[in-house]
């Protein structure tokens, strides 16, 4: 009997990972104009950040889209760095879709949010950190 009780357990919590976090499995990376700002790798690396954050903190949402807004919005990301004290910004724009559950409690259920905004900044070009999200 001791053993079907952890066996259930143990079925409840493998069917109950998927559900952990949002999911970042099929997200669509929007090709972007070379950059005089960032190198690929520095947009990509900052795409990463996004989608970690994404995962650990969006649970019941489906990140699908992601895109560089390119270098015409260097005066934004001089603002955000200014701001945060930061030697640089960046920001990013993504699209994702929202279950029933409405994510945390505090989204729309069963909708899609888009040019949802990511803020990520750096020092002296190290990693990436994500200071800020959302609209505005």
């Amino acid at each position: 009997m001791k053993n079907f009780i952890w066996l259930l357990i143990a079925l409840c919590l493998l069917l109950a990972l998927p559900a952990c976090g949002g999911n970042v499995q099929n997200v669509e990376l929007a090709e972007w104009a070379p950059s005089e700002l960032y190198t690929d790798e520095e947009i990509e690396d900052a795409v990463s950040v996004v989608k970690n954050y994404f995962r650990a903190e969006f649970s019941g949402c489906t990140l699908t889209h992601v895109r560089y807004p390119g270098d015409e919005a260097a005066a934004e990301f001089e603002e955000w760095a200014a701001q945060y004290e930061a030697d640089e910004a960046i920001v990013l724009y993504s699209s994702f879709d929202v279950d029933a559950s409405g994510g945390d409690g505090s989204l729309n259920p069963n909708s899609t949010y888009t040019n949802w905004k990511w803020v990520l900044i750096r020092n002296d070009g190290g990693r990436w950190e994500h200071k800020t999200h959302g609209y505005g």
